[in-house]
């Protein structure tokens, strides 16, 4: 467009050009509308461990590649484990996006400081939060020096977030006094209406419809969290059905294997089953390092009674007594032996329930087994069902075996206490009359009854 002033003659050149382009933009103008923003939601509403962690890492790394507007984080816990709070409250504090907590009831102990980690907080009708001071499984206060690391977390998180930091210090410390707001003596814990009173809480909503009406966002959608493919197979490995019968195949394998010589299948059958049992368990921070060596060392003591060690004895007995004893372990929320989370009443019953049903599964697996070998004519070629009557010429055993007591050999294998002799050349069945006799062993017939040979070391 160009103006010339002369003679006061004055020249407006490419207005025909644009003047089209106008029209159609107010024409279109009403029908234009901001993006929608993106809300990514998650729920933690468990409590505070390493698989609320896990839940956390997932949101923030998905909310980043997925370019969300905000984090969305739908909260309900009564408290947890320490490290994990922390290491949530860590990732909160540094998400790329806006932070927003709905807590719904209950933000607890360590749920306080990982609400405070938030850029805003919402609170439904009748919540609180607060209450953060560190416990022990009984619930008694600990000591000052975990006291003094909660403080100072807690003051840094409300100073990061722009919140009092002598409010959130006095949801941890009953020294701290905050005149009309918190008395000596007594930990802090707010509820919505005094949140909102002193700056914990945006506003009071009841869904998180109402959170995003408060916050003034118009135009948005959920993006809820969703389990990926790992995390589903996750799950379902780590579903109570799974897990029992993954530790039914445990408890069969290891006692098929004990009652052959040799490595076969049923320690594969097993070793597998505890590598599906154990892998999810630990992924979501149930089964820890010490919980799984427990395992392996049961496993290696097991071997080592059976290559090794003659009998069954204390080393039988110890293998299995830490292989049930990880298995306990990692299904139940201990932090090392603090069990504040899973009190044993708790864990007793629940181990009673899957080891019970494994047990019993197992035991009618075999039963049920046998049943269909015996009965099913598919299996005629390996299930004998020809009548052998004693008025027809057949005995139950073979009488010429008798020959053999009073004769030497050796053992072929091991007899714990079933096994394989030698003798004049030819391979026997047997069992040992006492303990375990050694391969190679020389031995001796001693009677010939049930149809075995039962022999004695030399």
């Amino acid at each position: 467009m160009r103006f010339e002033v002369c003679g006061k003659r004055c020249e407006v050149r490419g207005v025909r050009l644009f003047l089209p382009l106008i029209l159609v933009f107010l024409f279109l103008l009403p029908f234009i509308s901001v993006a929608q923003q993106k809300i990514y939601y998650f729920t933690i509403d468990e409590t505070i461990a390493k698989p609320a962690q896990r839940k956390t890492e997932l949101a923030v790394k998905e909310a980043k590649n997925q370019q969300a507007d905000i984090l969305f984080l739908h909260l309900n816990t009564f408290g947890g484990e320490l490290e994990a709070a922390e290491n949530i409250r860590t990732l909160l504090l540094d998400a790329p996006i806006p932070v927003f907590v709905f807590i719904d009831k209950n933000a607890a102990s360590a749920g306080a400081l990982i609400s405070i980690a938030c850029d805003s907080i919402y609170m439904s009708q009748g919540a609180s939060i607060g209450a953060a001071s560190v416990v022990n499984q009984t619930g008694e206060v600990m000591p000052d020096k975990y006291q003094s690391y909660m403080r100072s977390m807690m003051r840094a998180t409300a100073i990061a977030t722009g919140r009092d930091p002598d409010i959130a210090q006095a949801m941890v410390d009953p020294d701290v006094e905050i005149k009309g707001i918190s008395e000596k003596g007594k930990v802090l814990t707010f509820t919505t209406a005094e949140a909102i009173t002193f700056g914990f809480c945006e506003g009071e909503a009841n869904s998180k419809e109402e959170v995003m009406q408060l916050a003034g966002v118009d135009d948005y959608y959920f993006v809820e969290q969703e389990p990926g493919l790992l995390e589903k197979i996750i799950l379902f490995l780590l579903n109570p059905v799974i897990s029992g019968i993954l530790i039914m195949i445990m408890i069969g394998g290891i006692y098929f294997e004990l009652q052959t010589p040799g490595v076969g299948f049923p320690l594969f059958a097993a070793l597998t089953a505890a590598a599906l049992y154990f892998a999810p368990h630990y992924l979501q921070g149930l089964a820890e390092h010490w919980e799984i060596l427990l395992f392996v060392v049961g496993i290696g003591l097991l071997l080592l009674e059976i290559f090794v060690i003659p009998g069954f004895g204390v080393a039988g007995i110890s293998g299995i007594i830490l292989v049930l004893a990880s298995l306990v372990l990692s299904m139940s929320l201990n932090f090392g032996f603090d069990f504040t989370f899973a009190p044993p009443t708790t864990i007793i019953k629940k181990i009673a329930l899957v080891l019970g049903f494994s047990t019993a599964g197992f035991m009618s697996s075999i039963w049920l087994g046998m049943k269909v070998i015996n009965t099913n004519t598919r299996f005629g070629s390996i299930a004998l069902k020809t009548e052998m009557d004693k008025e027809t010429g057949y005995i139950s055993q073979d009488l010429t075996m008798n020959e053999l007591v009073g004769k030497t050999g050796r053992a072929v294998t091991f007899l714990r206490p079933a096994g394989k002799v030698e003798i004049a050349d030819e391979i026997y069945d047997a069992v040992s009359e006492f303990g375990v006799i050694e391969k190679d062993t020389n031995v001796k017939v001693v009677r010939f009854e049930n149809s075995q040979l039962v022999v004695n070391a030399l």
